[in-house]
């Protein structure tokens, strides 16, 4: 159970050296892009809550 275990580990450590890493200008601009992705979402289904309580103040 623990030479599993180990191998486990080794074998991770092996592959994470394997990654490619995003720098620190990528990681910015995804998070931004994320960020206005998210705010325009919101936004958007903010106004369809108003739109759509209107009309139904309207119909009742």
């Amino acid at each position: 159970m623990i030479k599993r275990l180990i191998n486990y580990i080794k074998a991770s450590t092996e592959e994470l050296k394997k990654v490619t890493w995003p720098t620190k200008k990528e990681i910015y601009q995804y998070s931004m892009l994320v960020i206005a992705i998210s705010l325009a979402l919101a936004a958007f289904l903010g106004s369809l809550d108003k739109i759509f309580g209107w009309i139904f103040t309207l119909i009742i």
